[in-house]
């Protein structure tokens, strides 16, 4: 009885773990949507984006609460979202469940936990789907 209660164990948290890091990323895509959403508006009204290079959290002031009432700052790990605008370009990017920023340019589609989900100028250039692997 212990036996297949550990076998049962040992396939079932691996699973709730894969469940709980898909959920931070659909999470993480959901806000960087409705983020991207509100700068577009904001350039939309005033022909350019916010012109800062610091964590989504310094667009409080540009995009509260005229564009959005709560500003969504965190990623699906607790991590601040990174924001770079120029003249009518951005990017917004969650450095994933490592934390870590990704050296090389983005790819599309991964599967790959760790890797940085990223929008472009309210596109993602960068996203998870499929099986993920650590």
């Amino acid at each position: 009885m212990v036996a297949i209660l550990g076998i049962l164990a040992a396939i079932a948290v691996p699973r709730i773990f894969q469940m709980l890091e898909r959920a931070r990323q659909k999470r993480t895509m959901a806000d960087m949507r409705t983020l991207a959403l509100a700068i577009n508006a904001y350039a939309t009204d005033f022909v350019f984006v916010p012109q800062v290079s610091a964590p989504a959290s310094s667009l409080l002031t540009y995009l509260t609460p005229t564009y959005l009432k709560t500003l969504p700052v965190l990623d699906g790990w607790r991590r601040d979202l990174q924001y770079q605008g120029q003249g009518l370009e951005y990017t917004l990017v969650s450095y994933g469940a490592d934390g870590q920023p990704q050296s090389g340019p983005y790819s599309g589609p991964t599967t790959n936990y760790a890797a940085d989900i990223a929008v472009v100028n309210g596109v993602f250039v960068q996203w998870p789907e499929g099986l993920q692997v650590q």
